[in-house]
């Protein structure tokens, strides 16, 4: 299916996936973050803070941020790592799985630049395919190392769940 991007009333890139069914998904190139997933009776399934700054520099609180190449503060770089606060691109080189039927797709890409080698200094490409089919949302990340020594990093889907009623009962 073709993909449809379009820019927010904040002027943020997005590309908005949808199936037959009716389910969407919204994903950001900022961060390369899923904003919002519906299903086939367009009931929203993540949630979005009310208190998230729709502007760069500041990462979006709520949907499914990627953590990458730390999580939390466990290390030097700023909490959860910088992927959450780059642009990512489309991958033009995209991995070549066999899309599924009634499946939309978007591969995005994350290239270390010269501010995140200077933060970090690892040559690394991380890639993340987003689909979505009918019921179902699926990420799948890779990443690359692109230097010439082995190097750790952390990474982690944080996402954030709609939940009409959190009432505790015993």
């Amino acid at each position: 299916m073709p993909l449809n991007i379009v820019h927010d009333k904040d002027g943020l890139p997005r590309i908005i996936l949808t199936e037959p069914t009716g389910s969407s998904a919204e994903v950001l190139l900022y961060g390369g973050q899923v904003v919002s997933w519906k299903n086939e009776r367009r009931e929203e399934l993540l949630f979005m803070s009310s208190k998230s700054f729709w502007k760069p520099p500041k990462a979006i609180r709520g949907g499914i941020p990627v953590c990458f190449p730390q999580f939390g503060n466990l290390g030097l770089l700023e909490q959860h790592g910088f992927a959450r606060n780059r642009f990512w691109s489309l991958d033009e080189d995209a991995s070549p799985l066999p899309p599924a039927n009634n499946q939309s797709t978007v591969d995005l890409i994350l290239k270390s630049t010269e501010e995140d080698i200077k933060a970090w200094p690892r040559g690394f490409e991380l890639r993340l395919r987003i689909s979505i089919s009918p019921g179902k949302l699926t990420l799948i990340p890779r990443v690359r190392n692109v230097d010439n020594k082995a190097f750790s990093f952390m990474f982690a889907l944080r996402n954030y769940l709609s939940v009409s009623d959190i009432r505790f009962s015993q």
